[in-house]
Formats: structure tokens, C-alpha cells, sequence
């Protein structure tokens, strides 16, 4: 099982959060306030402290976490390209603040002054796991010393590490985190049809656009390496290139359709009505879910 294509295409919004993640837990590091990070009753109720509060909710406090943490991001941009980078923008930002909400709750609720919730977006990361449960199916299954494990086994284990990473100052977030991902797939305050005004996708795709185009540019390379010399010749402006009515799809993109949790048999129709263009393709499946 995998995220679809390796890197970072079609997922400009993953790219920019780990990023983003990445240099706060860089810098918070170098500065020695790793430990000082996250949530504790002063923060919330005595000494409301809003720059901790955000800088907590993208900085991990320690390393095995920030691998664990970004790993995982990595993994889930498969739903950035299965909905769009806008609605997954409104993700993001609907589990992030609906996590801090949740741990801000608990801590009234505990009243315990030594307590302090572990740092890092587990809010993101555990409202994923609602949509990677549900939607993303299993496709295979071995057995190791007699028990049974799936493809899906590995980003299990990888959540359960970052849950129990810090004990209950972990187990907090990743509920708060569970929580706020059933809300989203409950469609609570209809969230699911919110999508942010275009120029921010607009933004997204900027940030994107160079590692685009080298890609282009490599996969153009790659396709005129392999073609015959007598291949390349100027086609005459009058005489253009027959195309095909039907291009059979290609089994690449029909594995990537099917990461995202469609079935095989609709992601090679739609790739065929969408000309082997796997965003449109995406789209035609999504359009024909909703009806």
C-alpha cells in the first residue's frame, strides 16, 4: 500500500504543512523551548498565551515524534488528492482548531496544574485516521508468526507509537484529534461543503509550480529518450497527429486511483473519459459519489 505517487504531486497543501512543521520544531529545538511546548491548564485558564497555542499546535516536542508525526502527514496527502487542495485546507484548519478546542475542554475538565498535553499536530494526524479507516481499503494480507496483518498494518502501528509516545500527555491530543476527524466525517455545521476563497488555492498551487515543472520537464525528457529518431520529425500544420478517440488508460495511474479508494474498474472509466488525466479523473468519481 502507498500515498499514490511518491513525492509531493497534487498535494501542495501537505507539502506546505510539513514544511511549515518541520522549521517550527527545527527552531523551537535550537532555542531549548521543545520541552516548553504544548497545552497546560496555566496556558489555557491563568496565563493565556495565543503564540504558544499555534506554535504547539505544528511543532513536535521531541524527534522520534517528528518522524513518526511527518511520516504519517506524508502518507495522508493521499486524501489532499482524493478531495481537492481546497476542501483539504478546510480540513486541516476544521480538525486543527477543533482538536485545541477539545484538549482546551479536557483541561477544564481535569484541573490538574502539572499536566501538560504533548506539542505537535496531532489533531491532523488523528482526524485522518477517520477517512484512512473508512475509506482507504485493504488490498493485502500476510501472516507473520501466525497473526494476521494488512497493508494498512504499518500506519496502524506508526499511530499507535505517536499516541502512547508521551502516555496520557499524548493520549489526549490523538482523542481530541479522533474526535475532531468523526465531526468533519459527520459533516457537522455541513463542513464538508466549505472551501476557502480561490486565491488561497491559488497561493498553494504557486508554492507547487517549480516542482512541476521539473517534474514536466524530466517526464517530457524521459518520453522523447525513448522514442525513435524518425519520430521526431515537424509535422506539417495541415496534417495534424491523428489522436485516439479511446487512449487506454495507464496501469500507473489506474494504481493511483486506486490508492485514493476507488474501485479499479470506475478508475479506468473515468480515466478514459478523462483522457488518461488523472485530475479530471478524480473528479468525474467524486462528481458520481455525490449523485
Amino acid at each position: 500500500m502507498n500515498g499514490g505517487p511518491s513525492g509531493f504531486n497534487n498535494a501542495p497543501v501537505t507539502r506546505s504543512f510539513i514544511v511549515a512543521s518541520a522549521i517550527f520544531t527545527v527552531f523551537s529545538g535550537i532555542q531549548g523551548r521543545a520541552d516548553k511546548l504544548g497545552l497546560s491548564y496555566q496556558d489555557v485558564y491563568q496565563k493565556v498565551n495565543f503564540l504558544k497555542i499555534v506554535e504547539s499546535a505544528f511543532a513536535f516536542s521531541s524527534t522520534p515524534e517528528l518522524m513518526f508525526g511527518l511520516y504519517m502527514l506524508y502518507y495522508f496527502r493521499v486524501f489532499e488528492r482524493q478531495i481537492g487542495s481546497n476542501k483539504y485546507s478546510v480540513f486541516i484548519l476544521f480538525s486543527s482548531i477543533t482538536s485545541i478546542l477539545c484538549e482546551v475542554l479536557a483541561l477544564a475538565l481535569l484541573k490538574d496544574s502539572s499536566l501538560k498535553f504533548t506539542a505537535g499536530p496531532y489533531g491532523l494526524i488523528f482526524a485522518s485516521f477517520i477517512p484512512f479507516y473508512l475509506d482507504i481499503p485493504v488490498s493485502t494480507k500476510v501472516r507473520v508468526f501466525g497473526v494476521q496483518f494488512s497493508d494498512k498494518s504499518f500506519i496502524y502501528l506508526a499511530g499507535l507509537q505517536l499516541l502512547l509516545s508521551s502516555w496520557k500527555r499524548s493520549i489526549f491530543p490523538g482523542i481530541c484529534g479522533l474526535v475532531a476527524g468523526s465531526l468533519y466525517r459527520l459533516n457537522f455545521f455541513y463542513i464538508r461543503k466549505a472551501k476557502f476563497p480561490e486565491f488561497i488555492s491559488s497561493f498553494f498551487a504557486r508554492l507547487s509550480w517549480p516542482s512541476i515543472r521539473s517534474m514536466s520537464a524530466t517526464s517530457t525528457r524521459n518520453v522523447m529518450g525513448s522514442v525513435p529518431s524518425y519520430a521526431v520529425r515537424p509535422v506539417e500544420p495541415n496534417y495534424p497527429a491523428p489522436v485516439p478517440s479511446t487512449p487506454e488508460p495507464l496501469e500507473a495511474s489506474i494504481a493511483t486511483l486506486v490508492s485514493m479508494g476507488f474501485d479499479r474498474n470506475s478508475a479506468r472509466q473515468a480515466l478514459i473519459r478523462a483522457r488518461n488525466d488523472v485530475n479530471v479523473a478524480t473528479n468525474i468519481l467524486l462528481e458520481s459519489q455525490s449523485l
